[in-house]
C-alpha cells in the first residue's frame, strides 16, 4: 500500500501558519480540519515563524487582542495630538492678530 504524500505551496502553508501565529488556532485543530498532520503544521510555523523573525524564532508575537488596544491606544493619543494643535493653532491666530 503506497501513501501519497500531498505537496502544498508555500502561500497555503503561510495561511495555515498565519491562522496559528496570529489568530492563536491551535495545530491540532486545524490538522483535523484541513486533514494534514499536526506535526506538519507545527513544522510550517516553525518555518513561518524563522521566516518573519529573519531568524530569530524567541520573538513575541501580538496577539489580536493586543493589536485592537495598541489601535485604540494610539488613536487616542492621534486625537489628542490633534486638539493640541487645534488649541496652538488658535493661540497663533490670536498672537499674529494682536501684533497687526
Amino acid at each position: 500500500m503506497f501513501i501519497l504524500a500531498k505537496h502544498y505551496d508555500q502561500a497555503y502553508k503561510d495561511h495555515v501558519s498565519k491562522l496559528v501565529v496570529e489568530q492563536g488556532r491551535k495545530a491540532s485543530e486545524l490538522s483535523y480540519e484541513l486533514e494534514i498532520s499536526p506535526k506538519t503544521i507545527s513544522r510550517w510555523v516553525k518555518d513561518y515563524r524563522t521566516r518573519i523573525n529573519g531568524g530569530k524564532p524567541n520573538e513575541t508575537f501580538i496577539t489580536p487582542t493586543e493589536l485592537e488596544k495598541l489601535k485604540k491606544q494610539h488613536e487616542k493619543e492621534l486625537e489628542q495630538l490633534r486638539e493640541e494643535n487645534e488649541i496652538l493653532k488658535k493661540a497663533m491666530h490670536i498672537f499674529t492678530k494682536n501684533q497687526a
